[in-house]
């Protein structure tokens, strides 16, 4: 299979194959429609897909069936009886990140303790496989820098490989009683939940945002980590970040049309009408009543 990279205006879908059977998939859908994506997969391939925003739908069987996948949540795929072609419906501004491996150099990862791996043992070793989780802060931390990342192209295959391999080592981390001095990912989890709770604060309060001291001081870090971390996690600044939310909440402000533009302005936190309009026209390109009369 060969590395690619697909854009469609503001969707991007990449494939880099980092080594024999092992293969990594993002597709980033920042489209206010959902857009859909699909690819023959090979059922000797086990499938890891993480949603790091948004919502996918994974349809089956021509449709007969679908599994969904929400923000913050992974899905663990496996039939050796059937293949499992991956047949995508991305939501609106949505983004996800898939690790393809071949069960055979899977099973050369964890050759030491296979039957920890239960779907790996030779009683289960023929039978399908399904399990959902939740997205833990250390394993978001390496789908944002995959899925961020700027790289010299002659590096990002190791780095893809790298990065890869780190992330189903936190999937399948069996820790529970690590000491938080000697395990890096623990403070770094620390430190993601604290800024998750920035984020939180800043959309709640997107009128009257804090200032960057004060969220600091809110979530207890200090503003050099709060930017840096952000800035890894959410691809974007502080204010960066809350100016695209802001925006999307009045694009659907108005396509609701239950309020006018200067009662959406106010909405999202612009005292003046004139000063919403140009924050608007910069993010679409347009006017807030232009993109209203272009719904009619």
């Amino acid at each position: 299979m060969e590395n690619n990279i697909k854009s469609i205006a503001k969707s991007t879908f990449e494939e880099t194959n980092v080594d024999d059977g092992f293969l990594v998939l993002m597709f980033k859908n920042d489209e206010s429609v959902a857009q859909s994506v699909a690819k023959e997969i090979d059922s000797m391939f086990i499938q890891f897909h993480f949603c790091i925003k948004g919502a996918t739908k994974f349809v089956f069987n021509q449709g007969r069936y679908s599994l969904d996948i929400h923000e913050e949540n992974s899905l663990l795929l496996y039939n050796p009886q059937q293949e499992l072609p991956i047949n995508l419906q991305v939501a609106p501004n949505s983004w996800i990140v898939s690790i393809l491996i071949s069960i055979k150099k899977f099973h050369g990862l964890f050759s030491q303790e296979a039957d920890y791996i239960s779907f790996l043992n030779s009683e289960n070793k023929d039978k399908k496989y399904y399990n959902d989780g939740v997205i833990s802060p250390s394993m978001a931390i390496v789908l944002n820098q995959l899925i961020n990342y700027s790289l010299n192209s002659s590096i990002k295959q190791l780095y893809f490989k790298a990065k890869a391999y780190e992330l189903l080592s936190l999937y399948f981390n069996r820790s529970e009683d690590a000491n938080v001095e000697q395990c890096p990912f623990l403070v770094d989890e620390a430190n993601v939940i604290k800024i998750r709770k920035a984020k939180d604060i800043i959309v709640s309060r997107m009128a009257e945002p804090p200032t960057l001291q004060e969220l600091a001081d809110e979530i207890g870090l200090n503003i050099k980590k709060l930017k840096e971390g952000f800035k890894q996690i959410y691809g974007d600044s502080v204010f960066s970040f809350l100016f695209d939310y802001k925006m999307e909440v009045a694009r659907k402000l108005l396509e609701s049309g239950n309020n006018n533009v200067n009662e959406v302005g106010l909405k999202v936190g612009y005292s003046t009408s004139s000063h919403f309009i140009a924050a608007f026209k910069k993010k679409y390109g347009t006017t807030p009543k232009k993109y209203v009369m272009s719904l009619s």
